[in-house]
C-alpha cells in the first residue's frame, strides 16, 4: 500500500503545485475586481466556480490563494524542520545535561495546545504571514527534534558507526555520512505530513481572522467570508474548501507511503 499511496499523494500534490505554478503567470480574473452586476454566479462559463458576494471570480482567488497557503505551509515545515533536526542531532549526539534541558524545552512547548498557542502568538504580534510562519514553525520543531534525536541514539552506537570511529573518522563525517542517510527517511515521511498539518494550521488561523490579511486571499479567510451565504451560495466554500482536503490528502497520502516504505525508527 505504500508506493499506491505514495503515486496517489504524488499526482494530487502535482496537481495542486500546478495550479500553484498557474496562478504566478495566469489567473482568469483579477483576483480582486469586484463587479456589482455578477454577485452570486453560479459555477459555469466563463466563472468555472461562480462568483461571491463582491461578484469576484472565486477560482481565481482560489488560485491566488493557493500561492500563499503553500508558501506559508512550505516555509513552517522548512523552518520547523531545519531547526528541530539541528536540536535533535546536537542532543542525541552529545546527550547528558544538553539532552535533558533541550527535551524539556520540547516538552514545554507541546504541553500547550497547538492552535491555542499559535493564537496566543498570533495575537501578541503584528497579524501577518511572516509572523503566522514565526507561530507555526515555533509550533512544529518539537516533532521534527524528536526523530531525530530518536535516530541519534539508535544508530550512534551501531557497529558501522563504532567501526568508522575506530577507523578516525570525524564527528562530522560520522554523523552526515552515516547516520543521517539511515534518518532521512523518517524526516521526509514526517515533512510531508507536516506540510498537512502546516495548510490545515494556516487554513485554521486564516479562518479566525489571524493568518493572510485581506485583500490578499486564503482560502481560510475564503471559507469564513463564504459561512453568511453557505446556503444561497455553496460554491463559495465548495472551492477553497475542496483545494484543502485536496492538499491536506495529497501531502498525507505522500507522509504515509515515505512511511510504510522507511525503516522504523523507535
Amino acid at each position: 500500500m505504500g508506493k499506491i499511496d505514495f503515486k496517489i499523494g504524488l499526482i494530487l500534490a502535482v496537481l495542486v503545485g500546478g495550479l500553484g505554478l498557474l496562478s504566478l503567470f495566469y489567473t482568469p480574473y483579477e483576483y480582486n475586481d469586484m463587479d456589482p452586476l455578477k454577485r452570486f454566479l453560479p459555477p459555469g462559463f466563463p466563472h468555472v466556480m461562480g462568483t461571491d458576494n463582491f461578484g469576484r471570480d472565486v477560482f481565481s482567488r482560489v488560485l491566488i490563494g493557493s500561492r500563499y497557503t503553500l508558501a506559508v505551509s512550505v516555509l513552517t515545515v522548512i523552518g520547523s524542520l531545519s531547526i528541530g533536526a539541528s536540536l535533535g542531532l546536537t542532543a542525541g549526539y552529545i546527550g547528558g545535561l544538553l539532552d535533558e534541558i533541550l527535551m524539556r524545552l520540547m516538552d514545554a512547548v507541546t504541553s500547550f495546545p497547538g492552535i491555542l498557542a499559535a493564537l496566543v502568538m498570533v495575537s501578541l504580534m503584528e497579524n501577518g504571514a511572516f509572523t503566522l510562519i514565526l507561530a507555526l514553525v515555533v509550533l512544529f520543531i518539537p516533532s521534527y527534534m524528536r526523530i531525530m534525536r530518536n535516530g541519534m541514539l539508535q544508530y550512534k552506537k551501531a557497529d558501522f558507526v563504532k567501526t568508522a570511529e575506530i577507523m578516525g573518522a570525524s564527528r562530522i563525517r560520522i554523523i552526515f555520512l552515516h547516520i543521517l542517510p539511515n534518518v532521512k527517511t523518517p524526516l521526509l515521511a514526517a515533512a510531508a505530513l507536516g506540510l498537512s498539518n502546516a495548510i490545515l494550521a494556516e487554513a485554521t488561523m486564516s479562518y479566525l481572522g489571524l493568518g493572510i490579511q485581506p485583500p490578499i486571499p486564503s482560502w481560510g479567510r475564503m471559507l469564513a467570508e463564504a459561512q453568511s451565504f453557505l446556503f444561497n451560495a455553496p460554491w463559495c466554500a465548495l472551492g477553497p474548501g475542496g483545494m484543502i482536503m485536496l492538499t491536506v490528502g495529497a501531502f498525507h497520502y505522500i507522509g504515509e507511503g515515505i512511511r510504510q516504505e522507511s525503516p522504523r525508527i523507535s
